[in-house]
């Protein structure tokens, strides 16, 4: 034999002894096929079932907020939020029947671009997106003060229910019953009512900078204000809203004691905390 073949056999002898040697130091093999079975399920060990994530329920009034902000994306969906959730308050306190039109105003928007919504509730749809005024003593272009008292020509907040239609000075017209104690419940004898106006011109408001204003009502349009004051006659209601603060605070409504989806105290709070956002930031750039 050869130095080399015997050189390869004495390694390969030297390699059989580490192997066997490691062999003899380890554990026993815990390969699949040595491991012992998993227990079978039977009727007294049944296999557990998967834990899957609990699925969270909407409340039908965040289902119909969901449904309704498309439909008018110029309005807040906060806005929206909040007169829904108006709305569904005054039904749980007995202040309202639950109707199905709902119409909301968004005073913080200039008097210029469309404010008034209508809305279907049960049809889930948008019947009306108009323009509408406010009173000659709640501002020019922009909004700005609001009252419930007799004289002040000023536009009132809150929710209301619409009552009767009668025929007056201003035609046919719509009147409206405000549901918030010291906020808006003047307004029948303030006679503040939706009526047709032929100062609300879209048309000729870029011209004055404004829309024409009225004595404190909601006036709309001539062309279009039988339909819509026939859409909220009966009962139905509306829901004005502006940042006021004395009002946000104290709205029954908007801060509901009442056993509810609690829908306008959180869109009331994503208001609030939108301003917060707001003023920091103009307050971070001066």
């Amino acid at each position: 034999m050869s130095i080399l073949s015997r050189s390869a056999a004495a390694l390969a002898v030297a390699a059989s002894l580490c192997v066997a040697a490691s062999h003899a130091g380890a554990p026993p093999s815990s390969s699949r096929a040595d491991a012992a079975p998993l227990p079978a399920a039977t009727p007294e060990r049944p296999i557990p079932e998967p834990v899957l994530p609990e699925m969270v329920e909407l409340h039908p009034e965040e289902v119909l907020l969901d449904a309704l902000a498309p439909l008018a994306p110029d309005l807040d969906r906060n806005v929206l939020g909040m007169a829904l959730g108006a709305r569904e308050c005054a039904v749980a306190a007995g202040d309202a029947e639950e109707v199905s039109r709902l119409a909301v105003i968004d005073f913080s928007l200039p008097s210029t671009e469309k404010r008034l919504w209508v809305f279907d509730i049960e049809a889930r749809a948008l019947l009306f997106a108009e323009h509408v005024a406010h009173g000659q003593g709640t501002g020019g272009n922009m909004a700005t003060r609001f009252s419930n008292r007799e004289g002040s020509h000023q536009s009132s907040l809150g929710l209301f229910a619409m009552a009767e239609t009668y025929h007056g000075g201003n035609g046919y017209s719509l009147r409206m019953d405000g549901l918030e104690p010291g906020i808006n419940d003047a307004a029948r004898r303030r006679a503040i009512v939706m009526h047709g106006a032929p100062y609300v011109n879209p048309e000729a408001a870029p011209a004055m900078g404004r829309l024409g204003r009225s004595f404190g009502c909601p006036a709309v349009r001539s062309a279009v204000a039988r339909q819509v004051i026939d859409s909220l006659k009966d009962g139905q209601m509306l829901f004005a809203y502006y940042p006021e603060d004395d009002w946000l605070a104290a709205s029954p409504f908007l801060n509901c004691r009442h056993r509810t989806s609690g829908l306008a105290a959180r869109a009331k709070a994503a208001v609030l905390q939108a301003r917060a956002e707001t003023a920091a930031r103009t307050t971070a750039q001066r």
